[in-house]
């Protein structure tokens, strides 16, 4: 998620503000802003599972119709060499399709990672600076 939005899912004045503002001009709107603040991280993931549902049942479809696609109920157009054509055509984009869906999936355990990597450094930052105080609060109490 872009860090420099102005409007991000969490309570700061501007969502406030516009939270406000949807009440005051028309209540659904400070409702939607309302459910943006508390559940907005959870969209991303949200609709990549939904798109992850309806993939595979277009994938059950794909299954039950012989592997054939939507567009292809009608049948042929009757000439044989098109048609090898048109499906030789299909099954490539479909290799594309998967390759694409593939390399979203990498990205997003690169994501992952990336994000664990900068929780685990800022986490060894804070235990850094909490024995660094702990030292020096009790350096400072056996002074006394």
């Amino acid at each position: 998620m872009n860090q420099s939005a102005w409007i991000r899912p969490e309570w700061n004045p501007a969502t406030i503000a516009l939270m406000v503002l949807g009440f005051v001009v028309f209540w659904p709107l400070g409702l939607a802003m309302l459910a943006y603040i508390l559940f907005g991280e959870r969209l991303h993931d949200f609709k990549r599972e939904a798109n992850a549902t309806v993939d595979r049942g277009f994938d059950t479809m794909r299954r039950y119709t012989g592997n054939k696609g939507f567009g292809q109920y009608a049948g042929g157009t009757g000439n044989a060499a098109f048609d090898d054509w048109r499906r030789q055509e299909l099954e490539r984009i479909e290799n594309e399709r998967r390759k694409l869906d593939e390399a979203r999936a990498e990205f997003d355990e690169y994501l992952r990672e990336l994000r664990r990597a900068k929780d685990q450094e800022e986490f060894s930052r804070f235990m850094r600076e909490r024995g660094s105080r702990a030292g020096g609060d009790a350096h400072g109490s056996s002074a006394n």
